[in-house]
């Protein structure tokens, strides 16, 4: 599938797969930052992307990024919409410093990874009850 993509600095590289089994592509950040101890930060990532009809784009930590830098995204997990692609819509990744120090991300490094994920629109059909049995609450199963 051909993607439209459009890098805001475009010294920096296009996203690319590390090998041919990988599910996410690698994303970089656009600028030097300096991240303060216990703070949440916006690295942006050079990217807008035209995120097909019935998909989004998730965006996920790099496993190594945790060990590494003491940053982990915030809420874990990103969705990254249809719709968001105008002018102006560089994808950001959100950070959170868990360290006690400041963390400094240098321009062109490997944050965090994106994935394209296959997405459906529902209908709603409110009912007054479920039928079904209850299976024992939240957790009920370890």
């Amino acid at each position: 599938m051909l993607i439209k993509i459009k890098r805001v600095d475009t010294s920096l590289p296009l996203p690319a797969y590390q090998t041919l089994g990988a599910a996410a592509f690698d994303l970089y950040s656009r600028i030097d930052i300096i991240i303060p101890a216990k703070t949440i930060a916006k690295i942006p990532t050079n990217l807008i992307i035209k995120i097909p009809t019935g998909y989004l784009l998730a965006i996920v930590t790099r496993s190594s990024t945790a060990i590494k830098k003491g940053l982990s995204l915030l809420q874990g997990f990103g969705i990254i919409d249809q719709d968001y692609c105008g002018p102006a819509d560089e994808i950001l990744y959100q950070v959170y410093n868990f360290t006690d120090s400041e963390v400094h991300v240098e321009r062109g490094e490997r944050v965090g990874q994106a994935a394209f994920l296959r997405v459906d629109q529902m209908e709603w059909e409110e009912v007054v009850e479920m039928t079904e049995p209850n299976r024992g609450g939240f957790g009920s199963t370890g």
